[in-house]
C-alpha cells in the first residue's frame, strides 16, 4: 500500500512536518530575540557604564550566529531526519561562534580587571535588572517549548539545543544578581564580578561550540 493510500501514515507525516515547522519557528524566535536583547543591552550598557550588561549584550549577538546554525540544522533534519552529522555550514558557524565567545571572554576579563583597579562604578544597573528578568522568563519559555518539540520528534539535536539554552538562562541569572547587588549596595565590585562570571560562561560556551564542531558531545548535551 502506498503512503498516499494510508491515512495513518499521512497523518503521522503531517504531524512530524508541523513539529519541524515549530522547531524552525522557535529557532527564528531565538535569533530575533537575541538581536533585540543585544541591541538593548549594549545600548544601555554603554549609557549606564555597566560592563556586566554590556558583556551580556555582546554575548547575545554571538548567540545570533549560533542560532542561525541551529535554524539551518532544523531545516536539514526536516529534509533528512536520519542525517545527524553536522554539515559544513553548521561546523563553520560553530567555529565562528566559539572564536567569538573566546574573544568576548578575554575582553570582559581585561575590562573587569581595569574597572576593579580603577574602582569604577556604573551610573545605574536598573536596566540590567529589567533585561535580566525579561530574559529569564523568555529563556524559560524557550527551553520548555524546545524540549517539548525535541521529545516529540525524538531528536537529540533539538533537545541539545534546548539544553544549551539553559546556559543563556544562567547568564541572565548572573546579570540579575550582579545588577541587583550593585543597586542594593552601590559597590562597584558587583558589576565587575558579574562580568567575570559572564566571561567564564562565555568561555564555556566557546569550548562547547568547538567540541560540537568536531562531533564531540558536550556538557549541554550537544
Amino acid at each position: 500500500m502506498s503512503t498516499s493510500e494510508n491515512p495513518e501514515t499521512e497523518k503521522e507525516a503531517s504531524h512530524t512536518e508541523r513539529l519541524y515547522n515549530q522547531a524552525a519557528l522557535l529557532a527564528l524566535i531565538t535569533i530575533f530575540y537575541n538581536v533585540l536583547e543585544g541591541v538593548v543591552s549594549v545600548w544601555f550598557g554603554l549609557a549606564d557604564e555597566t560592563i556586566a550588561l554590556l558583556g551580556f549584550g555582546a554575548d547575545s549577538f554571538v548567540e545570533v550566529i549560533s542560532g542561525i546554525g541551529i535554524w539551518h540544522m532544523v531545516r536539514r533534519l526536516r529534509s533528512s531526519s536520519c542525517q545527524q552529522t553536522r554539515d559544513t555550514f553548521e561546523q563553520r558557524a560553530l567555529r565562528i561562534t566559539g572564536t567569538s565567545f573566546y574573544i568576548l571572554s578575554a575582553s570582559l576579563v581585561v575590562t573587569a580587571a581595569i574597572n576593579l583597579y580603577q574602582g569604577h562604578r556604573p551610573t545605574t544597573t536598573l536596566w540590567g535588572i529589567i533585561v535580566s528578568l525579561v530574559s529569564i522568563l523568555s529563556m524559560w519559555l524557550l527551553i520548555r517549548a524546545k524540549s517539548r518539540v525535541g521529545k516529540a520528534l525524538r531528536s537529540e539535536a533539538i533537545l541539545a539545543d534546548a539544553a544549551c539554552t539553559r546556559t543563556c538562562l544562567q547568564l541572565s541569572v548572573v546579570l540579575l544578581a550582579s545588577s541587583a547587588g550593585y543597586a542594593l549596595t552601590g559597590i562597584g565590585f558587583f558589576d565587575s564580578a558579574g562580568s567575570l562570571l559572564i566571561a567564564w560562561l562565555s568561555a564555556k560556551e566557546g569550548k562547547e561550540a568547538f567540541d560540537k564542531a568536531v562531533g564531540k558531545r558536550c556538557c549541554c548535551g550537544g
